[in-house]
């Protein structure tokens, strides 16, 4: 991924701590054991193949503003690879944080492009409709 000026990680490690990392055994919500204080990973050389592959989608898209980090808004927005799913994955501690307005906003403009959107805390999941709807996924 290219960088754009102005999409550095910085001190955000948000996907460090909500995000699921199975090969570390780290639940989604707890900080993973090998982050660093002010951001970055201390075992960033050997870290597993799912954080080498993982692209933060903040970073990559020119559209989503600086607003939208996911350490400032409580989410992270990303792309499913499995899926056709556009989903905001949100720390369990803060479930509802794609509910604030300005990612809410952007969770149904995607809706409304088509695309399946998702918002996940943990093991809860909601369904975001381009009515600007929503509910629990079953």
């Amino acid at each position: 991924m290219l960088a754009i000026p102005g999409k550095a990680c910085g001190d955000c490690s948000f996907c460090c701590k909500a995000l699921e990392i199975t090969q570390l055994a780290k639940p989604a919500g707890a900080l993973c054991e090998h982050c660093r204080a002010g951001g970055g990973c201390g075992v960033y050389a050997t870290r597993p193949d799912i954080c080498r592959d993982y692209e933060c989608l903040w970073k990559g898209d020119r559209g989503l503003g600086s607003q939208l980090r996911p350490d400032r808004v409580g989410a992270i927005l990303m792309e499913d690879p499995d899926s056709d799913e556009y989903r905001a994955v949100c720390d369990p501690a803060k479930p509802l944080a794609w509910r604030t307005p300005l990612v809410f906003k952007h969770l149904v403009a995607m809706a409304k492009t088509g695309r399946i959107v998702v918002a996940k805390a943990g093991l809860k999941s909601w369904r975001v409709y381009a009515s600007g709807e929503w509910g629990p996924c079953i």
